[in-house]
């Protein structure tokens, strides 16, 4: 008798710069759930041998590549900071391969939820295929202040990314969860393993 198609739910996880959802993502997979990460499928879609990188080195010519082959992500960034057309058309190029990366990596799963992370997850819209959306907060001040101590940069520059993302009351009304990340390591791991045995028990994401 063949086994019946198994297909895991998607919980969403996002969060402001600072918040921590990255160690929450972290201990996610600690507890052996299968997840994927935006980050990292932009990565992919433009590895050597992809046909993204083979198109945009069509467009842009050969300098938007390091030495070693690898997309210059800093030179492509220069390109199309200053024009909003060339950054339209790499958007368009790159979001629906990396959209595809991303849900065909988590259809693999074999955990009975997948967990989907990413930064930009109201502001992109990706939210909306997911199950179940949730969100890593924190304080404004607790943000800048990992930030800081996690990328030496400055004061104005976290203040220019909290600006770009979507705002903290945006991100909360999307929420199913919501996991105020203002504590120690510790107590953010019980919080997450407190919600993966809750998601254990839901049925497609839902109660």
């Amino acid at each position: 008798m063949t086994k019946p198609a198994f297909t895991p739910w998607i919980l969403g996880l996002t969060g402001g710069i600072g918040s921590g959802k990255s160690a929450a993502a972290q201990r996610f997979v600690e507890l052996g759930v299968h997840l994927v990460d935006a980050d990292q499928a932009a990565r992919w879609v433009v590895e050597p041998g992809r046909p993204a990188l083979a198109s945009l080195v069509e467009r842009f010519g050969p300098g938007v590549l390091l030495e070693d082959g690898q997309l210059n992500r800093a030179a492509l960034r220069e390109l199309i900071f200053a024009d909003a057309d060339q950054r339209r058309w790499v958007e368009a190029l790159l979001h629906p391969l990396i959209g595809q990366e991303i849900f065909s990596y988590l259809a693999k799963a074999e955990s009975p939820y997948a967990v989907f992370v990413s930064p930009l997850m109201i502001e992109s819209g990706q939210y909306q295929r997911t199950d179940r959306l949730l969100v890593i907060d924190a304080p404004q001040d607790l943000q800048v202040e990992r930030t800081l101590l996690r990328d030496q940069t400055s004061p104005e520059q976290v203040q220019a990314i909290l600006k770009a993302q979507a705002s903290r009351e945006e991100r909360l009304r999307h929420a199913d969860d919501i996991l105020v990340n203002d504590r120690d390591i510790a107590w953010l791991h019980a919080e997450v393993d407190r919600l993966h045995n809750f998601y254990l028990t839901l049925r497609g994401g839902r109660e």
